[in-house]
């Protein structure tokens, strides 16, 4: 059994920053790619960032410049790092992994941009 667990998020007012982490425990095998999604209400679930096993990284257009995806592979943990936060980016932010063929999710986080 996997289990994801999330921390980080909350409120946070427009400019600012907030950083979230997820850690992998439990059977764990090789983890391979390990990202972030997000679903703000009322849309579908968007990929925000993902990182490989050696480091690459890709972010969503809207996240570019402004976020950071990083990993500690001996911890099995991923962060993101995020910086001059927006309205638009309020959301609930769900940490993955793929180990093996699996897709193992956090449980989610709220994240709250407001003045």
């Amino acid at each position: 059994q996997v289990q994801l667990v999330e921390s980080g998020g909350g409120l946070v007012q427009p400019g600012g920053s907030l950083g979230l982490s997820c850690a992998a425990s439990g059977n764990v095998a090789s983890i391979n790619d390990m990202g972030w999604y997000r679903q703000a209400p009322g849309k579908e679930r968007e990929l925000v960032t993902a990182i490989t096993k050696g480091g690459n990284t890709n972010y969503a257009d809207s996240v570019k410049g402004r976020f950071t995806i990083s990993r500690d592979n001996a911890k099995n943990t991923v962060y993101l790092q995020m910086n001059s936060l927006k309205p638009e980016d309020t959301a609930v932010y769900y940490c993955y992994i793929l180990s093996g063929t699996y897709t193992y999710w956090g449980q989610g986080t709220q994240v709250t941009v407001s003045s």
